[in-house]
């Protein structure tokens, strides 16, 4: 039952998507900078820039920051050579909950809220309603120090929402994202498997 609510949660929060999409498109999307504040791994110089478009609610992408992100910042962001910037594509009302969480973290913080989310989401997604959901984030989060009022203010703040929002349509309009994670390496999609043999590959082929 559970899965089928989320399912349904998922489908619903598409549909409110597009028609929040449509209204906002010419309005917003142009006037906001999407590019500040990014969550980033690396140097600003690398050759090689890799963004990575997940939602907190995905399985594959809790898998993928886990098992794949590490040995690229071992192997080429260590070096210089590689830097990983993260954005946020919410599939759900939960992801997108979460997303709001992170960018009312301190940047030193980010990270490490990054890391929990995704290591607890079997426990934090496991309700029946968003209400109980947001209950379960905001104790996950107090280990960072945000409270319960900074939680709720952090979830209505319309500037943050706009910024992920806006991301969103930017990054479906530029790289027809229908999944997560999506990694686009050098403004090119990658095809094929999100592995890190895969990543590899085309990392080498650059640098």
């Amino acid at each position: 039952m559970k899965k089928v609510y989320l399912i349904n949660k998922l489908l619903t929060f598409g549909k409110v998507f597009f028609v929040w999409l449509m209204i906002s498109l010419n309005s917003h999307a142009d006037n906001l900078d999407i590019n500040k504040k990014l969550v980033v791994l690396g140097q600003a110089d690398a050759v090689v820039k890799i963004k990575i478009f997940s939602s907190f609610t995905c399985p594959h992408c809790a898998d993928f920051h886990f098992n794949v992100i590490p040995k690229i910042k071992k192997n080429y962001v260590d070096n210089g050579n590689v830097q990983i910037i993260f954005i946020d594509f919410p599939l759900d009302q939960a992801a997108f909950n979460a997303s709001k969480l992170l960018h009312c973290t301190e940047k030193n913080k980010q990270m490490k809220l990054m890391d929990i989310i995704y290591e607890k989401q079997k426990q934090w997604t496991n309700e029946t309603n968003i209400e109980n959901i947001n209950e379960n984030l905001k104790e996950i989060v107090k280990s960072l120090g945000i409270s319960s009022s900074q939680f709720e203010k952090c979830l209505i703040d319309e500037d943050i929402s706009d910024k992920i929002l806006n991301g969103r349509i930017d990054a479906a309009r530029k790289y027809s994202i229908n999944a997560t994670p999506t990694i686009i390496i050098n403004e090119k999609k990658l095809e094929g498997s999100v592995s890190f043999k895969n990543i590899k590959k085309k990392i080498e082929n650059i640098i």
